[in-house]
């Protein structure tokens, strides 16, 4: 029952009150009858023994005639009293309105704190009456004449049961509505532990449904902040594996797609050469030439698959190492020309000669600019331009790629850095995985420079490496 977080939050609410809300009532009667009742109860007998001493003290018959005692206690009306009695000073018993005493008239009857009262003292009492069985308030009050002497004793006496009945009815109220108000907090209780857990539940629900594969749509937060934040992680952990799961899809197509044509093309290579293509050494070179083609591009993409797998493990790692940037300048556009040139595209190249030696890691940056480069002649046109220069300006050092190819909207230029992202149809970037540009930017950010783009459709690309001016090892100023 407990497991659920429901239960818990209405017995996280319910279960104090239970506990605290009786103790303290139990406290409040006992505090209640302790320190209000029964001291106020005594009070108001002395208050009203003290009255009768000062209204009987002149009258000196009443303290020497028991019939006149009798009669005068019955003109005073003291009905709200148990018993009252009227003693003269050495305790003999003068006049009582409890019947039961009319024998003991005119008889010396034991009182305790007889004695402290001839003295002068006032005495309250709570005692066990056998005669009234029960548990009386017993109070005394010395009646003193115009010298201070001690002419008679009043004695009330106050049937604490009486009072204990009425206080019992008391705790039936308070106990009652003790339990009205566990009631109504047992019930607000609830109802805020489910409007807590509702909405727990609900996540919780969401989150079974996607991992089954249900599509979810966003959840309308609602409830107290840290609910709603819950909802938009939530939402934002949709969203995000949505993409990601629109992203495999597309890689696989892709993949799939970018497999499947070198695969073809080697596997019509091996069939002509099966069929005696070997036998025309001019017919075998271009097999030969267009196999070694196909395992570039083959090699090409696993470079690029193997970057997203560092990329998604945090492994990206660079190694250094000075080398002569006019050598390995060279060496990286080598291929590009000739694919250029075979597609009849203009080459110009434009070398700073201040550049002498670079620390960079010759793989990542070479990597990074052979995807430019890919994408500048994939992309321009027979009869169209590529443009490759590079050189230092203020605190960087950088290399250009320029085309005279389509163009890049505006509002592409930032999403084409995405993985798997290829633009828009008969634009650019329409095949391959979409991997190419984003590679190519964190390889230059992780040699701690940017890649900027200068686009716009109709005018071609101007892609932009910018390094650390320290890069440069040894250059001419």
């Amino acid at each position: 029952m407990l497991s659920k977080l429901r239960n818990r939050l209405i017995l996280s609410h319910v279960l104090p009150s239970l506990i605290f809300i009786p103790l303290m009532g139990v406290a409040l009667m006992v505090v209640i009858e302790t320190q209000q009742v029964i001291p106020s109860l005594s009070r108001d007998l002395s208050r009203d023994a003290r009255l009768l001493a000062n209204l009987t003290r002149n009258q000196s018959a009443i303290w020497s005639d028991p019939e006149f005692a009798q009669a005068a206690l019955g003109d005073l009306g003291l009905g709200q009293f148990e018993r009252t009695m009227l003693l003269d000073s050495s305790g003999r018993l003068l006049a009582s309105t409890d019947p039961a005493d009319f024998q003991r008239l005119n008889q010396l009857i034991a009182v305790a704190d007889l004695e402290m009262v001839q003295g002068g003292q006032e005495s309250i009492r709570t005692r066990f009456s056998q005669s009234l069985q029960g548990e009386v308030v017993d109070v005394l009050a010395p009646v003193l004449n115009d010298t201070n002497s001690v002419i008679g004793v009043i004695r009330l006496t106050y049937h604490y049961n009486t009072v204990y009945d009425e206080f019992v009815r008391v705790r039936y109220w308070v106990a009652g509505i003790l339990i009205l108000g566990l009631a109504l907090n047992a019930v607000l209780g609830s109802y805020l532990a489910i409007d807590i857990g509702s909405p727990i539940q609900r996540v919780s629900v969401a989150i079974a449904e996607f991992t089954a594969g249900e599509h979810k749509e966003p959840m309308k937060a609602y409830g107290p902040e840290e609910i709603r934040a819950l909802y938009q992680s939530a939402n934002n952990l949709f969203e995000r594996l949505q993409e990601a799961e629109r992203a495999r899809k597309l890689l696989l197509a892709n993949l799939i797609h970018e497999l499947g044509r070198p695969l073809g093309a080697l596997q019509s290579a091996i069939v002509a050469i099966r069929q005696g293509a070997h036998k025309d050494t001019q017919f075998l070179n271009e097999l030969l030439d267009g196999m070694r083609e196909e395992t570039v591009r083959l090699q090409r993409l696993l470079d690029d698959l193997s970057h997203i797998q560092d990329q998604v493990l945090g492994v990206m790692e660079l190694e250094k190492k000075e080398v002569d940037f006019r050598e390995w300048f060279t060496q990286i556009l080598l291929s590009w020309e000739q694919k250029a040139k075979q597609k009849g595209i203009r080459w110009e190249v434009s070398l700073d000669p201040e550049i002498e030696r670079v620390c960079i890691d010759p793989v990542r940056l070479g990597q990074s600019l052979g995807n430019l480069l890919s994408n500048a002649i994939k992309y321009t046109p027979p009869g169209g331009k590529v443009e490759v220069s590079c050189g230092i300006q203020g605190e960087m050092f950088w290399i250009n790629v320029g085309d005279n190819g389509p163009g890049i909207p505006e509002d592409e230029q930032e999403k084409i850095f995405e993985p798997f992202y290829r633009g828009q149809r008969r634009r650019r970037f329409e095949d391959g995985v979409g991997l190419g540009l984003g590679i190519a930017r964190d390889f230059v950010i992780a040699h701690g420079g940017a890649i900027d783009l200068k686009s716009a459709p109709g005018f071609g690309s101007q892609f932009k490496i910018s390094l650390p001016r320290e890069a440069v090892t040894n250059s001419v100023n």
